[in-house]
């Protein structure tokens, strides 16, 4: 049984080095940011430059992760 869940793809700006891709990709998967990194990099050597322009492309795609809003406290009378 494959269980469904509503997680999306973000650009985390907390974690960022460049574009927050790499950070968000890692959060998605649950896992550390330096090796999702590392992947990018070696993916870069290896395409010859392709994964810079996916890189470039999903920087400009994939959304911010939106910021918690804090809940306002109302005063009790």
């Amino acid at each position: 049984m494959i269980l469904m869940t509503n997680k999306r793809l973000y650009r985390n700006q907390n974690d960022t080095i460049l574009g927050g891709v790499a950070s968000g990709m890692a959060e998605y998967f649950d896992t550390d940011p330096t090796l999702i990194r590392i992947l990018w990099v070696i993916f870069g050597l290896v395409s010859l430059g392709t994964a810079i322009i996916l890189y470039l492309a999903m920087w400009i795609i994939v959304p911010e992760k939106p910021m918690a809003t804090p809940k306002k406290k109302t005063k009790k009378k």
